[in-house]
């Protein structure tokens, strides 16, 4: 059993990393239906809690069945992450998590998220500060480092476990790849070798299928898994990658009647957590992984991603399982 301070997890987790418009509770109930361990909400601007900015405080939202769950917040001066935190643990999440690996240009350019991977002491020092002021168990996830020549992580881990955080995610690569190229886990593995290191490791980028999930788990040692871009329109991903790690097999895919039913389930969810106008742009990215692969999908999907009315989309989603429901997955993909 993995343990995050008083949080008891599976022995090898799978977790929700926090994305942007795309961490929300609509999606994160969909992925808890799935299998996932435990989620972290969409990152949260310290600034726009403390200034009670609706769309950060929204953020905050989380409900009993998707527990245990982590708030994840980002900033860079000491006095508003703590005033921050403070807020955060109002919301009684079962854990608040800082990031540090965001490398978002609007966000790096305030020393923010990756940003402070160019001030290791300074990191350091706001990590220290934040575990001091609060009684939530903090956990913080970072990248390699700011770039080929500064890849600190594996003593970066040992001081940030030093200050007091009870686990640590790594994104394995710098910020000035971004999401480019593969992902080293070399470093993380690394991290696992320390023998002075005793709180959770998960490993983070380039995790799509059970097999490479279980290949990393064996050569890298990592405590769990967080899965990002993988799950985007995709939660089955959890359900999957937890079979092949139990049974040694692939899972069969979801049909068209699952996929599209979770669709509309999550287009639904949506819309009634954001609104119309909200509720429909930010389901438009999931889309195309729904239904990645189906030939002569085009059309549909291009009524998805464009259109600003619900009924339309709701019609749309029926018309492709009336177009796909006789096919056998190997020919739709």
């Amino acid at each position: 059993m993995v343990k995050i301070g008083h949080v008891e997890l599976s022995e090898f987790p799978l977790l929700l990393a926090p994305m942007e418009d795309v961490s929300d509770p609509p999606f994160r109930a969909l992925c808890k239906e799935q299998g996932c361990d435990m989620m972290y909400t969409e990152f949260i601007s310290v600034e726009g809690l403390i200034r009670d900015a609706t769309k950060s405080v929204q953020k905050l939202d989380i409900y009993d069945d998707e527990r245990p769950i982590g708030i994840q917040i980002f900033g860079a001066e000491l006095d508003s992450m703590r005033q921050a935190a403070e807020i955060v643990e109002e919301a009684k999440p079962e854990v608040l998590d800082i990031n540090f690996g965001c490398p978002v240009k609007k966000v790096v350019c305030k020393m923010a998220g990756a940003g402070i991977l160019q001030d290791i002491d300074k990191m350091v020092e706001l990590t220290d500060h934040i575990v001091k002021s609060t009684s939530l168990p903090v956990t913080v996830k970072t990248r390699l480092g700011w770039d080929d020549n500064t890849k600190y992580i594996v003593e970066v881990a040992e001081r940030l476990q030093d200050v007091g955080i009870k686990a640590l995610s790594v994104h394995g690569r710098t910020r000035k790849q971004m999401y480019k190229g593969e992902a080293d886990w070399s470093l993380i593995g690394k991290i696992k070798e320390n023998p002075r290191m005793h709180i959770p490791i998960f490993g983070n980028g380039d995790i799509d299928s059970g097999a490479k999930a279980l290949e990393y788990k064996n050569r890298y040692g990592v405590d769990g898994i967080m899965i990002g871009r993988a799950s985007i329109g995709y939660p089955w991903i959890f359900r999957e990658i937890k079979h092949f790690l139990e049974t040694g097999e692939v899972l069969e895919p979801p049909t068209i009647h699952e996929r599209v039913e979770v669709a509309k389930q999550h287009l639904r969810k949506s819309l009634d957590w954001k609104g119309d106008v909200l509720g429909i742009l930010e389901m438009r990215r999931h889309y195309t992984n729904y239904f990645k692969g189906f030939a002569h999908i085009k059309p549909y999907r291009a009524v998805l991603v464009t259109s600003h009315d619900e009924t339309e989309l709701f019609d749309t989603l029926e018309l492709i399982r009336e177009r796909y429901e006789n096919y056998a997955l190997s020919e739709i993909v």
